[in-house]
């Protein structure tokens, strides 16, 4: 699904030059979740943001769902980006003055989706976030839990078979947290491959492979598997 070698990302001003990732390699198999995890300033957004399109790389290689990221242009980023890839951020992003219905709408009428088709993936997403009944009210008038439930529906709406979360309890106490998570969960054991940012650990452990980034390069990573951790130690590339 998604398979970066070597990446590298370095960000320049007059001043300054910073090195946000170097010979990052990783592999993340179609279907998988995981977690990444690492320090601030370690790399984590730069990656997310690689990950996602958001920004280039200034070297390496990135290939998704088989498609070589470096040979594509700004237009055609920006159509794979909206065909695959559904993004979940720790801010939520919800527009204030528009109801439930319309903020999970909004990314549909971008890409041109009718209207019709439009009311059946946000009455199916609202669904299955456990929402259905809320879909005219307002974000201001929903808990913070309840908001990052939207801001997912909002990312499924889209049919999205790569999905990309930003430290998306990072706003939440600690139930409102297991429940976003469970929910994560769910969405993964139907198919969706999710890549998790996260600071908490304790999430972190729930999901089947965790990946720790320091200084710009994969350091470490641990396969959960029955309950018990297996962690390796690694320069160069992670795979599954």
């Amino acid at each position: 699904m998604l398979h970066m070698q070597n990446i590298g990302k370095l960000y320049q001003t007059e001043m300054v030059q910073t090195q946000a990732l170097r010979e990052f390699n990783l592999t993340v198999e179609e279907g998988e979740f995981i977690a990444v995890t690492g320090p601030s300033g370690s790399g984590k957004t730069t990656f997310l943001n690689i990950a996602g399109l958001l920004e280039p790389y200034s070297s390496g290689q990135y290939t998704l769902d088989g498609i070589d990221i470096g040979k594509l242009n700004d237009n055609q980023r920006s159509d794979l980006r909206n065909q695959k890839i559904g993004f979940i951020f720790q801010g939520f992003n919800l527009i204030p003055d528009l109801d439930l219905f319309e903020n999970i709408e909004v990314p549909l009428r971008y890409r041109g989706i009718k209207a019709k088709e439009r009311k059946k993936r946000v009455e199916q997403c609202l669904e299955q976030v456990g929402l259905a009944g809320r879909a005219r009210h307002l974000p201001q008038q929903l808990s913070g839990g309840q908001q990052q439930r939207v801001a997912i529906a909002r990312a499924l709406a889209g049919e999205p078979r790569f999905l990309l979360a930003d430290e998306p309890t990072g706003n939440l106490d600690s139930l409102m947290a297991r429940q976003v998570m469970t929910l994560l969960e769910e969405l993964n054991q139907s198919g969706t491959t999710i890549v998790m940012v996260t600071h908490d650990q304790e999430l972190a452990r729930r999901t089947p492979r965790n990946i720790q980034i320091v200084d710009g390069q994969v350091a470490d990573f641990t396969l959960y598997q029955g309950g018990h951790a297996a962690r390796e130690t690694v320069n160069k590339t992670v795979g599954a």
